[in-house]
């Protein structure tokens, strides 16, 4: 009798188990991430993988594509989720891909990201330079020519990431387009070269943003130097927006929060992915530690995925406290 009992408890047990898995709010619904080519929003994108499927959600690979295109396929239902949405930045992009009607974008993922431009703090002591407005002089701009066309050269933004219609716009606003070349392309392998410049003592003047490892590498106020806009000038959306930081220096880009957008459709039938893309939050401070373990060589897919499960074993609590709200949303 206690063996039948037994055995009957043991089948009760794996019915219940079965059906707890059967009840999770992601059970038989696929998932489709994307992201950029930055390499450095994996980690990011890996956690609200893993925070999906804890939820049931079957997650398919990350998908890569630029944002621009990026939110149109989100607003189009092609995907699901993208975790790296600047805000202001990316504003354009979402708004023609259809804004809040198409997409959903609600909480707060990171804040307190910063972008740019900077030179080498020896150039800057030397020549006074603090507003990249002083390089309308050809005297000034030649300091930072690489190719001797005369030109100060620009390491910019890759095509297709937002950065780059500021910077374009920033060269005609600010009469900057005789004497700067805004230098485009893979954007880690331009830099690597602008670093190299630098460990050789050569003037330097690139574009970044935080949190990123070129912080780490050339640590502003340290190596290298903001500069100043010598007015708020935006294009787009953005033409009216004062573009000063709380401590009153201009560097020309609003300071930005960064977001988890997704398809509005899927959020509004999954109301517990919802909730997890709207309680999710990650330091700044915590993905630049992470970027720069990539930059020193820890940059395999392996890698990066034992990143993104340290990273939740260290602040378990948090982890387990998402997915708990986001089961609380699904009841």
């Amino acid at each position: 009798m206690k063996l039948i009992s037994a055995i009957s408890g043991g089948l009760l047990a794996s019915t219940f188990s079965l059906s707890a898995l059967a009840a999770l709010p992601g059970d038989g619904i696929s998932v489709q991430p994307l992201k950029s080519s930055i390499a450095e929003e994996t980690f990011q994108t890996l956690l609200v993988m893993k925070g999906l499927e804890k939820l049931g959600y079957t997650v398919k690979d990350i998908q890569e594509i630029e944002y621009a295109a990026g939110h149109i396929a989100l607003a189009n239902g092609d995907a699901t989720f993208m975790a790296d949405h600047w805000d202001p930045l990316h504003i354009d992009f979402y708004k023609a891909a259809g804004g809040d009607e198409k997409l959903y974008r609600e909480g707060v993922y990171s804040t307190g990201a910063l972008q740019g431009y900077l030179i080498d703090k020896r150039t800057a002591e030397q020549h006074g330079i603090t507003n990249i407005g002083q390089l309308k002089e050809p005297d000034i701009a030649a300091l930072f020519d690489v190719n001797d066309d005369g030109k100060a050269d620009l390491t910019g933004c890759t095509p297709g990431w937002g950065c780059e219609k500021v910077i374009e716009h920033h060269l005609d606003a600010y009469g900057l387009r005789d004497t700067i070349t805004h230098n485009q392309g893979a954007y880690s392998a331009i830099m690597a070269d602008t670093i190299s410049r630098y460990r050789a003592d050569e003037p330097i003047f690139y574009y970044t943003w935080t949190p990123y490892w070129i912080s780490g590498e050339l640590v502003p106020g340290k190596d290298v130097i903001w500069l100043e806009v010598p007015f708020s000038s935006l294009p787009g959306e953005r033409k009216d927006v004062d573009t000063s930081l709380p401590n009153g220096k201009d560097y020309g880009f609003q300071a930005n929060t960064q977001h988890i957008v997704a398809n509005r459709e899927f959020a509004e039938a999954n109301p517990a992915a919802a909730k997890l893309f709207e309680v999710m939050q990650i330091s700044a401070n915590d993905i630049s530690a992470q970027n720069l373990r990539m930059k020193q060589g820890e940059d395999t897919p392996a890698a990066i995925e034992r990143h993104t499960d340290g990273w939740i074993k260290a602040h378990q609590a948090k982890f387990d406290g998402w997915v708990n709200a986001a089961l609380e949303a699904a009841k």
